[in-house]
């Protein structure tokens, strides 16, 4: 009987292992497309404000120094 005891305490530790592998993995895949989608936000508004910076740059005119 005690044999059959540990079989089924094993079994039941097995099986809350095997949900909490399952839970996990579904949180990981979540914060997977999550990252994915900062990333892809991130990289648009970096793409943004590099457009407005070369807007808002004053046009250096090349001229000659004084001196010349």
């Amino acid at each position: 009987m005690i044999e059959k005891d540990r079989l089924t305490e094993v079994e039941i530790k097995l099986a809350e292992q095997e949900r909490l592998v399952d839970e996990l993995s579904t949180v990981l895949a979540e914060q997977w497309k999550t990252i994915d989608l900062m990333d892809k936000k991130l990289k648009a508004l970096t793409k943004r404000f590099l457009e407005l910076e070369e807007q808002s740059q004053p046009d250096i005119p090349v001229t000659r120094p004084p001196h010349w």
